[in-house]
């Protein structure tokens, strides 16, 4: 039977796994490494180091599964969106890749709606407002602030295609993950030249772009070589690692939806046309499925903030957890767990890296309102995973106004992992969650998008409807939903009473510095 490899390109590390044609897992690897911030809001990463993780894993995956190099059928990739990777003319990169959470572009961001015309008709060529994350105002802040690098470049490619470049040569790209440069006309699923004609930006620093299942080239013989593969295994478009972690969960038809609780969050809805908010709250990028499109709205420090708070504050759980050799995350959910719903009274904001979906503020930040003497780290630690569901119900609540309908909400990431967590999400969301067979995220879906691709499967929702089962369901409490409900509202006026503050206070950074 054809074994296919997924490589999920991460933030923290790179994930690789092997899968055979039934979806089977084989074995899995993950390679870590760092990620640096230069300066306040900045957020860099060596494309080396990719590479090397890239390489590292798939070894690891062949050795452990005993896997022949002719057994590969085809690979998959998957990778954090939005980041900026420039090449000069012989492939070298210029500069640390600028990543996915780096929030140095807002003056770029402002410059974008203004060429274009304003936010509607940006909206009208991209389906998207112009964010710090993206890829287009990265662009601009390089050509602007480091000529002598922008001068050099050739060719500009997003993480997994980097990665895909040292495999094949190739320079490509895929719908998905091309959506998130902000460069794409999305509803005809090509680069965007009037976008382009008003930025100067040039077509010849983008690569072509494909269709997620699509081959978009082969593995050559030095990197073949090198990772002990065989030279000419298919290498398929990909996706962006929502979109593939989406196909890696099953979310490939109408009104079935995701919630991932990961680093970042993301509430993703499959679509069979293009909708649009019209405030651009939510993205609206082209799906991995084929002619599909998806809504995604992204909390950029849902899990992240629990991660947060775990490194600065949760030394003596780090340290209890050694000694009795569990994850300190258990011991935080069991704190957390002696908390009542709603904290009473304690909220926590979860704006550590600004956000996303739906205020588009970079400028936002974290905070704890309602502090008393009767809170402990219970309640802070569960004010923290609240905060989180809060922020996700927000992208909930518009994928609802768009009505898109919500018949299931499959949970993903590490909020799906912990029984508390998903019971937490069922009462805040008011709806039954559920679970599934497929565990393994982005590069599972990198894995069956490959399958589909070299003929494995007819498509991608036939690759999904094989592999992937619901296995655990969970209903809100009524007590909690109550709660909940009756907090919800209180969230989102807290982040309106505070906004201009928000900004001020970057003002006053700023002038410090």
């Amino acid at each position: 039977m054809a074994v296919f490899l997924g490589i999920d390109v991460g933030t923290s590390g790179t994930k690789t796994l092997a899968m055979r044609e039934n979806g089977t897992l084989l074995a899995s690897a993950t390679a870590e490494y760092p990620l640096s911030s230069p300066k306040p809001g900045w957020s860099e990463q060596n494309p080396e180091d990719w590479w090397k993780a890239t390489v590292e894993t798939v070894k690891k995956v062949m050795k452990a599964g005993k896997i022949k190099p002719e057994d590969i059928a085809g690979i998959g990739l998957s990778g954090q969106m939005h980041g900026s990777v420039f090449l000069d003319k012989a492939g070298n990169v210029l500069r640390p890749a600028i990543l996915w959470n780096d929030q140095r572009t807002a003056a770029e961001c402002a410059d974008i709606e203004k060429k274009a015309g304003g936010r509607d008709k940006l909206i009208g060529m991209v389906a998207n407002p112009a964010l710090t994350g993206f890829t287009a105002p990265k662009i601009l802040w390089l050509r602007k602030n480091e000529p002598k690098f922008y001068d050099k470049t050739t060719q500009i490619l997003l993480p997994k295609d980097y990665v895909r470049f040292r495999l094949t040569g190739e320079f490509a790209t895929e719908v998905s993950d091309a959506s998130g440069t902000l460069l794409l006309d999305v509803k005809n699923r090509q680069w965007c030249k009037p976008l382009l004609d008003k930025l100067d930006i040039s077509p010849s620093l983008l690569p072509k772009v494909y269709e997620s299942e699509e081959v978009s080239g082969k593995l050559n013989a030095a990197s073949a070589k090198l990772l002990d593969l065989k030279a000419g295994t298919p290498v398929v478009g990909g996706g962006g690692d929502q979109a593939a972690g989406a196909v890696g969960n099953g979310i490939v038809k109408r009104g079935v939806i995701s919630a991932t609780m990961g680093t970042s969050g993301v509430v993703f809805a499959h679509s069979d046309e293009l909708q649009i908010d019209p405030q651009g709250r939510v993205h609206t990028f082209c799906h991995a499925v084929r002619d599909k499109w998806h809504v995604m709205g992204v909390v950029l420090s849902a899990g992240g903030s629990l991660q947060w708070y775990r490194n600065q504050l949760g030394q003596n759980e780090i340290a209890a957890a050694k000694k009795i050799k569990t994850d300190p995350y258990n011991l935080m959910t069991e704190q957390a767990s002696e908390a009542p719903p709603g904290c009473e009274g304690l909220f926590f904001l979860p704006y550590l890296s600004g956000e996303r979906t739906p205020h588009a503020d970079p400028n936002a930040r974290g905070a704890w309102i309602g502090l008393s003497l009767r809170h402990g780290s219970a309640h802070l630690i569960r004010s923290v995973m609240e905060g989180a569901s809060y922020a996700m119900r927000d992208c909930l609540e518009i994928v609802n106004d768009m009505k898109i309908p919500i018949r299931e909400i499959r949970l993903s990431g590490g909020g799906a992992r912990s029984e508390f967590w998903r019971q937490m999400q069922s009462d805040l969301y008011g709806r039954r969650v559920v679970t599934t067979n497929a565990e393994e995220g982005p590069a599972y879906g990198a894995a069956l998008l490959a399958a589909a691709g070299t003929g494995a499967y007819k498509g991608v929702v036939e690759a999904c409807t094989a592999t992937i089962k619901n296995v655990t369901s969970t209903d809100p409490q009524a007590e909690a939903k109550r709660i909940y409900t009756k907090c919800y509202p209180m969230f989102g006026r807290l982040y309106k009473s505070l906004k201009n503050d928000f900004a001020e206070l970057q003002r006053l950074i700023a002038e410090c510095e």
